[in-house]
């Protein structure tokens, strides 16, 4: 494997202040695979240089495993058990499924495509250079996760919940952002400029750290007036 990270530069944000850091990209490139053969996953199983295409991993117990240098192509994971499961230098495509358990699972150097996802517990988690792209999650549990150069991507987030959360060089770009969380977050470096729509429903107090546009500011003075206790007439 070879694995080229890319992307670490600032944006400027105007003479005199300081700029807002880029997440660094992974760039993956997997050796050539050998098929998943087994049925079924292990806790604490060790799969190395592995091709997981279309299989159905729905309610496997696969607890603390680790997946080095693998692709996961269309497969099924519904009410899948992978809690403390580690993700390292793999392409995820075209998951699906509903009621994942990822909680306190580490996902570096990692991208995931296409994903349609429902209610994924990724509670405690940690994401390290991490591209999701495309595709749709809703309900996205990522409460006290550690989330650090991380880029969500021509993508739709629903109701994701970030609380409590600390997020670093995260960027959200052309995605759709609807109802997020906030609450009791801690943000730096997070670039929300490119989310449309961008919609907090809770934890606008907490976006110091983060850059948004000057149209995004206007969506969200409403808000932020209600927030500081403003009453706008007229």
């Amino acid at each position: 494997m070879v694995r080229k990270v890319v992307g670490a530069g600032g944006t400027g944000t105007g003479t005199g202040r300081t700029a807002v850091k880029g997440a660094r990209r992974p760039e993956v490139r997997l050796p050539p695979l050998r098929p998943w053969t087994e049925r079924e996953l292990e806790p604490d199983g060790d799969y190395d240089g592995l091709e997981f295409r279309d299989a159905d991993l729905s309610g496997q117990r696969g607890a603390g495993a680790r997946f080095m240098d693998c692709a996961l192509t269309g497969c099924a994971v519904d009410e899948a058990a992978l809690g403390r499961a580690r993700f390292l230098d793999s392409v995820l495509t075209g998951l699906r499924g509903v009621g994942t358990h990822l909680a306190e699972a580490t996902f570096r150097d990692v991208e995931l495509s296409a994903p349609r996802l429902g209610g994924v517990q990724l509670h405690g988690a940690v994401l390290e250079r991490v591209v999701v792209r495309g595709g749709k999650l809703d309900f996205l549990n990522l409460r006290e996760a550690r989330l650090k150069d991380v880029v969500f991507e021509s993508c739709v987030l629903v109701e994701p919940d970030f609380a409590g959360a600390r997020l670093e060089r995260v960027e959200f770009v052309d995605c759709a952002l609807k109802g997020a969380d906030f609450g009791g977050a801690t943000l730096k470096d997070v670039d929300l400029r490119g989310a449309a729509p961008l919609e907090v429903q809770r934890g606008l107090d907490r976006l110091s750290g983060a850059v948004i546009s000057t149209g995004q500011l206007l969506d969200l003075a409403p808000l932020l007036a209600a927030e500081l206790g403003i009453r706008v007439e007229g």
